[in-house]
Parts: C-alpha cells; sequence; structure tokens
C-alpha cells in the first residue's frame, strides 16, 4: 500500500492510463483530493513534498480508482460536475455537464447583458443539472431565468442544484419543453438549449457517455434533430422581436439546424465554433 502522495498518485495514475483514460493525471489528482479534502494543487505539491497518506485513505483512492478505471464518470465518483463558476450535484439519471457547453452559455449570458430590458428574460429549455440557467442567473442576476426539465430523473438533480445554488432570480418548472411557460409567450429576450442531438443509430465513442449518460439526454430522432425542431417552434412562441435563440449542437449539425431555423421564420441563423474549432453552437434572431 502505498505510504505517501507522491507514490500513491503514480499509481493511480498508472491504473487509469492502462484503462485509456486521456487524461489520466488530471483525473488521478482529483480523486487523490476528493478523498483528502484537497485541490489538485495541494495533492500536487504534497506529492512533491513526499507526504504521507494514511492506509485508510490509500484504500479509499484506490478504491475509487478502481472505478474510474471501468470507466464510470469522474463525476459520478465526486457527485459533483465544475460548469462555469458553479460546483454542481451530479449522478446517474442526469447528463453531466461538459466543458464546451460552457462557452455556448456565454452567447446567452452575452445577449441577455446586452439587452436594454431593466430585468430581461432568459428561458433554457430542457435544462437538465441546470448547468446553463444557473449559470445565466448568477452571472446576470439583473435577469428572469427560468428553466425546464421533462426526466423525473433528472429533476431530482436539477431541484437540488437550484436549491443549493438559491439564486433568487431562478425558477425551475418540470414540463415539456414544448407547451412551457406559455405566460410568458412574446416577452422573453434569450432562449437557449442543449437538447438531445446524437442520430438513433449512432453508438457514442465514449464509454463513459455510452454507459452512463441517460438516453433521454443524448438521442434526438433519425437525424438527431427532432427535439431541436421542438426548441425553434418553442422559441418563436416565447421570444419578442429582437430575441435571441442559442442551440448547442454536434459538429457536423449546424448546415442542418440553420435550415431549419431558416424554414420557420428566424432571422440571421449563424453557426459557431468551439475552443477546438467544431461547429458548436447555432443563433438565430427573432424577426419582428
Amino acid at each position: 500500500m502505498p505510504g505517501d502522495v507522491d507514490s500513491l498518485r503514480e499509481l493511480v495514475i498508472d491504473q487509469l492510463a492502462l484503462a485509456g483514460i486521456a487524461d489520466a493525471e488530471v483525473d488521478a489528482d482529483l480523486l487523490i483530493g476528493h478523498v483528502l479534502g484537497q485541490s489538485r494543487g495541494e495533492v500536487q505539491a504534497a506529492g512533491i513534498l513526499r507526504k504521507p497518506v494514511s492506509e485508510t485513505d490509500a484504500t479509499a483512492v484506490l478504491v475509487l480508482s478502481e472505478r474510474r478505471a471501468r470507466r464510470e464518470p469522474l463525476q459520478h465518483i465526486t457527485g459533483r460536475a465544475p460548469f462555469r463558476a458553479l460546483n454542481l450535484l451530479v449522478g446517474p439519471g442526469v447528463f453531466v455537464p461538459r466543458p464546451e457547453t460552457e462557452q455556448v452559455a456565454q452567447f446567452a449570458i452575452d445577449a441577455l447583458r446586452s439587452m436594454p430590458d431593466p430585468a430581461p428574460i432568459g428561458i433554457d429549455l430542457g435544462t437538465g443539472s441546470g448547468a446553463i440557467a444557473l449559470s445565466l442567473a448568477t452571472e446576470v442576476p439583473h435577469a428572469r431565468v427560468f428553466a425546464v426539465e421533462n426526466s423525473p430523473e433528472a429533476f431530482e438533480w436539477t431541484s437540488r442544484n437550484f436549491a443549493e445554488v438559491a439564486a433568487p432570480n431562478a425558477t425551475l418548472a418540470f414540463g415539456d419543453l414544448a407547451d412551457a411557460f406559455t405566460e410568458l409567450d412574446g416577452t422573453v429576450a434569450v432562449v437557449i438549449s442543449n437538447p438531445p442531438y446524437i442520430p438513433a443509430d449512432a453508438i457514442p465513442r465514449d464509454p463513459e457517455v455510452r454507459l452512463f449518460d441517460p438516453a433521454h439526454a443524448l438521442f434526438g430522432g433519425a437525424d438527431g434533430l427532432d427535439v431541436v425542431r421542438h426548441v425553434s417552434t418553442t422559441a418563436l412562441r416565447l421570444l419578442r422581436a429582437g430575441g435571441v435563440l442559442v442551440i448547442e449542437h454536434g459538429e457536423l449539425q449546424g448546415g442542418a439546424i440553420r435550415a431549419i431555423l431558416t424554414a420557420d421564420g428566424w432571422r440571421a441563423p449563424a453557426t459557431h465554433r468551439d475552443f477546438t474549432s467544431r461547429d458548436r453552437a447555432t443563433t438565430a434572431i427573432r424577426n419582428v
């Protein structure tokens, strides 16, 4: 049994790398930090100093490392997923928010901040963990933010995150996005959605996605765009003239989504790349 942090860290890194984990060092640091109650930087410093680790803590780390080596998502193991300035509760039944979605959320945040309304309304359709909605609410505190989720399993996590963050300007509802928030029709400034967009016959490459993310949050019909079409229709109902729509999607779907939005009467649909130069989001403006 490793007796110091450096030896434990090297053992976990080797185990995770052998299992095909791309960021083995990062995950090793985070697993050790989870058990020791330390940040990643503190774990690295403890490793350099070869600080001792108890047998109990080392055993706990190795148990978690075995789970990660079986490709269980790191966020399920720690129970947390960082997203922008938030640290969200996640687990089985809810989609784990991804770093690339942080950039998509920025489009909606920028749009909300640019609106002349004293209290612009933002809506997140299919909020999942609540990552996007709560980011909007906390980073644009003068906005009113509404979010809807229709999966009972995911909604348990959404509710816990809304309760923990306790943003006074955020409202959560359970229901289908197609008929959500009819009382707000024609008054909303920004609508954002990260809908399920994987085609039904596609097989996700990563085991963490394929084996652990809920299918409800992944698959969007034969071409992957069934829910996108509902988002377009719902957003047209909700947004006021000049309101902004933001949709996250797969890297090969920008053209098809722009065609859907154009056919529905949206103005200036545009697709934007993420930090890896992959098409990631499409925006459009509600016509007068």
